[in-house]
Parts: structure tokens; sequence; C-alpha cells
């Protein structure tokens, strides 16, 4: 299934798409695409449904974020090595962990802020993972068991922020709108191997960013079991998995957005995003 919420920003309505691309209606079945709905037995509900009994989505309504509830957005630093090379960096030994802050998730074509003091605005194309079960100390053969599925993430990162202002890296990935996600959640059972996804990303109709989710240095199974031994992962909350290279600050000589710039990107399987990098708004 590809579970999708659509709607004004706050008045979000969940929806599957049918077979033909079409928006479908799921509010008369569950109230949002979260908690509960996000677990096996939610989603076996859901896909006993069948999506022609739904009402039509009618025009071309924006996409929100396809998950509601989130409690963490979680991610992966430096997870493929060809991305680690051209940052300077040695492949990590364990997964690095950071946090994107909830304001910053955003619909997946939703414009994305340039933060007052910015000059450094970085894109990534990134596999997120979407929990579906509370998972607390499991193990990498049941990790995959609390997974609910799949989506695309651009990490918007500034990197003056995340690598010049001391600290963490939280400040330089959690201003508003740096977490479009969407368009949809594509269910575990619609993605034979999210091991071998092909990923891009072009801005202003140029390709910076190739890659494939083969090349991960810690798999999905090692992630969500590695998270879960420091945390409690809750339904609907995100890991993202890190980006291929191609990134603004690992170009010779670095090249980042500025307002009026836009990006386009995609994973096979999972969809399209687009946004427009506007002026942070107060």
């Amino acid at each position: 299934m590809k579970l999708v919420r659509t709607g004004p920003l706050g008045q979000e309505k969940p929806g599957m798409i049918d077979a033909e691309g079409r928006i479908r209606d799921l509010s008369g079945h569950v109230a949002d695409i979260s908690g509960d709905v996000l677990s096996p037995k939610g989603l076996q509900a859901l896909k006993a449904i069948d999506p022609a009994s739904l009402p039509l989505v009618e025009g071309n309504p924006r996409y929100g974020a396809p998950v509601a509830g989130v409690s963490k957005i979680l991610c992966i630093g430096l997870n493929y090595s060809d991305h680690a090379a051209e940052t300077g960096a040695q492949p990590p030994t364990e997964p690095i962990i950071f946090t994107k802050q909830i304001n910053a998730l955003c619909g997946p074509n939703d414009d994305v802020e340039q933060p007052r003091g910015s000059d450094a605005l970085d894109w990534e194309v990134e596999l997120a993972v979407i929990v579906g079960s509370r998972a607390k100390y499991v193990s990498q053969s049941e990790a995959m068991d609390y997974v609910a599925g799949f989506a695309v993430m651009n990490d918007v990162s500034e990197r003056t922020f995340q690598t010049k202002r001391q600290g963490q890296w939280t400040k330089g990935k959690s201003h508003d709108t740096f977490g479009p996600l969407g368009p949809w959640l594509v269910t575990r059972d619609e993605v034979a191997d999210p091991h071998d996804l092909g990923m891009w990303l072009d801005v202003n109709g140029e390709r910076r960013q190739t890659g494939n989710s083969s090349t991960l240095i810690f798999n999905l199974p090692h992630l969500v079991s590695y998270v879960s031994q420091y945390m409690t992962l809750m339904p609907g909350d995100v890991i993202t998995t890190g980006t291929p290279p191609g990134v603004g600050m690992g170009m010779k000589p670095p090249q980042y957005l500025k307002v009026g710039d836009v990006m386009t990107l995609g994973i096979d399987g999972l969809g399209e995003q687009k946004q427009t990098v506007v002026a942070a708004r107060p």
C-alpha cells in the first residue's frame, strides 16, 4: 500500500493511492496515519479495504508528511562509504546517530526555508524507515518486523550551523522545513528489497546525487536494532538512513542552495519530491 496524508497544513486527512494512482479518502476508517494504524494488525486491516469503495479525493491537494504523531526523527550520519569519502571523513565503525527536531517535518513539495544567517544550505536525499510498533532492545533478526514502511526524505542541512557553530549537528538539521517526507509511506510488503533502491537528487534540473541503498555501510536491520538499544522507538518514528555522494559540501568548490533554487529528488518505488528554496518566514 501507499498511504498518504493530504490537505492544508494541520488539516491533513488520511488516504491511500489506488492502482490508477488516484488518492482515496481513508478518513471514514481511520483518524490518521499514526499509532496503532501503523502496526502489523492496523496495516492488515487497511489492506483488507477495497480502494474502489473509498471516496476519491478530487483535484490536486497538497501532500503532507505521510505519517502523523511522530515523536522522533533520528538520522544516521555518514552511512554511505562514498559520501564519507567526499566529506573527508573516515567511515564510522558504529552508526552515528543525531536528531532532527519535529518542527523540521513538512510535506514533500512544501517550500524549504533558508534560515537567517545561512550561507551553506545543502541537500541530502535519504531513504527513511517508518517505525510501526514499539521497539526496545530488538535483535537484528527481528528488527524489520517493527518497520511499517519506507519513504523519501530530504535531510536538508545548514553546514555552517552544523559544523562551525560548536556543539552537535542538531542545530544545522532542525530549522522549519528541513525534513520534507513523502509523498507517501510505502508499506514494507510492497518493497521487495529496500537494500537495492536507486536514489537521485537534482538542483535546478542538474543531477547532483546518484546512489543506491545497496551501498549502505550499516543495513536497515542493523540500524533499527542499534537505535533500539539506546532509546525506545515508537510508532511513527522516522529513521533516515544516510545519503549517497553528491552533496553541496562535497563539491569542489562547495556549492550551496540559495533562494529560488529548486530541488527534485526521488527513490525507486517510493515516489518523488520537489521543493523551492524561500527566505525564512518569521
